[in-house]
């Protein structure tokens, strides 16, 4: 499907954009055995729809299903009362260094190039995060160069020995004072844990700059949809091979539509009805609102780490380069009840994850891929890498 060249810039929503149910619906009654289909792919977001293209494209006959009213999984955007084109489920942004996973991707999407950055507010002030060489001489009234913000991190960095935990890697590289400032409140925020009980993995996420880049990505690939992630998610699922139910829990088709083999992109110890206890997840609550000014904040993302309840704000129009009169932000509240976001890394929830994985392995039947259906904080594009991966094993084509 060609999408024009030109940025989106409309005030208003397009019908055709918020029916993404608009996609033909496989029928609830029952199928002839010699219809069935090739899979049956449980989730529409990321991997299920990845994974449906793919295989569609291949000659088998798809069937995908998603409990919710659309497609896109959480990186669905729509456009909300006002005419913003918003992410309810908080900002997505795209980036990667894979050209596979990009070049992929712009088959069904037009880009606009988009570089994220981050403020934290700290100590009454605004200032760039991940943590730069601005963002030290602005703290502390410094007027260092690079080479010596190098002394100085070397001169508050606290040693360990064996880095373990999320306090661990930050305290290691800068020391007690900006960890505490910067990471020690947003991380017990955002899941529920003091950083001494995180896995390393949880902070080394976010880098440490002895330059001036404030970009909070350092990604090859840097861009947003042009359109919109639904629209991405639109043109890849418009395939006469694939067939789409939405509002529905595949436990109530799974045994009236034949199918061959499932895909899974759910949470995997709800697949097992929990039988080894529930897997933890973070999940997050989002409180929407649209200001009449042009823009509300200087960047796209302002984090919170020692005020307020929530985590951070974010203003879409920045993200996506729409124009208009008015702008729309969201905040953010983690919390443990409610949809699954974030797996919580943690040594007992992998030991735990293990044996649901070894439930997983035991069944050829079915695929299991996802952030969800793995228990791995992935990122956007690597869950588009793992779906691409799992569809070359499922042909047998590398």
């Amino acid at each position: 499907m060609t999408e024009p060249t030109e940025p989106h810039q409309d005030n208003t929503a397009p019908q055709a954009d918020q029916q993404a149910g608009a996609l033909t619906q496989a029928p609830a009654t029952a199928v002839p055995q010699q219809g069935a289909f090739d899979y049956l792919i449980v989730g529409a977001g990321f991997a299920g729809s990845v994974l449906a293209e793919r295989l569609a494209s291949s000659g088998k006959r798809v069937l995908i299903v998603d409990r919710r009213a659309h497609i896109g999984g959480n990186a669905y955007d729509a456009y909300d009362d006002a005419g913003v084109l918003i992410h309810p489920y908080g900002p997505h942004i795209f980036h990667t260094n894979s050209r596979d996973v990009f070049d992929y991707l712009s088959q069904f999407t037009q880009w606009r190039p988009y570089q994220h950055r981050v403020k934290a507010s700290v100590d009454g002030q605004l200032v760039p995060m991940p943590i730069n060489l601005d963002t030290v001489n602005q703290l502390y009234g410094l007027s260092l160069t690079s080479f010596e913000l190098e002394d100085f991190f070397a001169s508050v960095a606290e040693p360990v020995e064996h880095v373990r935990t999320s306090e661990d890697v930050v305290v290691s590289k800068v020391g007690r004072d900006l960890y505490q400032k910067f990471f020690r409140g947003y991380t017990r925020k955002q899941w529920g844990l003091d950083p001494s009980e995180l896995d390393a993995s949880v902070t080394a996420r976010v880098p440490t700059r002895t330059n001036r880049d404030d970009r909070y990505f350092a990604d090859v690939y840097q861009a947003m949809p042009l359109h919109g992630y639904t629209r991405m998610f639109q043109n890849m699922l418009d395939h006469p091979n694939i067939k789409v139910m939405l509002n529905t829990d595949y436990r109530e088709i799974v045994d009236v539509i034949p199918w061959h083999h499932m895909i899974y992109t759910g949470p995997v110890d709800a697949f097992f009805d929990h039988c080894y206890g529930p897997l933890p997840y973070r999940s997050l609550a989002f409180k929407h609102e649209t200001h009449d000014v042009d823009y509300l904040l200087p960047v796209g993302t302002v984090n919170h780490p020692n005020d307020y309840a929530y985590t951070r704000v974010s203003e879409f129009k920045h993200i996506t380069g729409q124009r208009h009169h008015q702008t729309s932000v969201v905040y953010e509240f983690p919390q443990a009840e409610g949809d699954p976001y974030y797996p919580v890394p943690r040594p007992e929830n992998a030991e735990l994850y293990k044996r649901y994985e070894a439930l997983a392995n035991a069944r050829p039947d079915v695929t299991f891929v996802g952030r969800l259906a793995t228990y791995r904080y992935y990122n956007m594009d690597q869950v588009v890498a793992q779906a691409l991966t799992t569809f070359r094993k499922l042909t047998g084509e590398g």
